[in-house]
């Protein structure tokens, strides 16, 4: 790839808190959080035009001449294909990434995530589109792969699934799973993930979830990561529970 003298996006990690304020101002989709940073993830997708300018609370962005690889309008088009299979969001202040702190639910709350139960969410956003493809939320960690329906027909959707786990919601049935499988296939070869759990709905439409992750564990030749499969009915019952590694 041919370097140029041109602007280009520097990162103060020294002064970089994680928050994700920059990542929706980057159409390029150049910047993610990884590590607790917020990183340049390659040099040919910052265009050095700057709209992350001034998103940063800590002042952290700073734009510099260098020699770096040239801008590659092709390469930023096929990051994008695979960041964003839905309609765009850059610009959109609710995608920042934010880490919660769940408190463990105890008592009448580890019954419910009702009206006196504790959330168990522990970042935000959970839409598999917007979440990034590495990061603290992939590091180690039990994933919870949820069709949309699922935490509105479980009344303890929180404690008994969502619970301790990195939580990524996606529709099998209305939305272009392809781009899923990308995604997906990416997260698994590229983060030391221990656990996979798929949650759908009893509709045979539903399912489709599951065809998403085993497919992309396959892409990823990553058969060596825990599969559970677990089925909920629409009257928030589990139906079906069962392990496929």
């Amino acid at each position: 790839m041919a370097r140029v003298i041109r602007r280009i996006v520097k990162i103060d990690e020294e002064k970089c808190d994680g928050c994700g304020a920059c990542i929706p101002s980057c159409a390029e989709g150049a910047i993610q959080v990884i590590d607790g940073k917020a990183r340049l993830i390659s040099e040919n997708l910052c265009d050095g035009i700057g709209n992350c300018l001034g998103t940063c609370p800590k002042d952290a962005i700073t734009i510099e001449v260098e020699s770096v690889d040239e801008f590659d309008e092709k390469a930023v088009q096929e990051h994008l294909d695979i960041q964003a299979p839905a309609e765009p969001v850059a610009g959109c202040p609710g995608s920042r990434m934010r880490a919660l702190s769940p408190e463990k639910p105890t008592g009448t709350a580890a019954a419910s995530a009702g009206e006196d139960g504790i959330s168990q969410l522990g970042h935000w956003p959970v839409q598999l589109t917007l979440l990034p493809l590495a990061g603290p939320i992939w590091t180690d960690a039990d994933v919870l792969i949820a069709a949309d329906c699922v935490p509105f027909a479980m009344a303890n959707f929180h404690d008994r699934l969502l619970s301790g786990r990195t939580v990524a919601i996606a529709c099998p049935k209305l939305d272009d799973t392809g781009p899923y499988i990308e995604k997906l296939t990416h997260i698994f070869a590229d983060n030391s993930i221990k656990s996979i759990t798929v949650a759908h709905m009893e509709v045979p439409c539903c399912s489709g979830i599951v065809y998403v992750v085993t497919q992309a564990l396959e892409k990823a030749s990553r058969g060596d990561i825990p599969l559970t499969d677990i089925t909920i009915g629409i009257d928030g019952t589990i139906k079906d529970e069962r392990n496929t590694l």
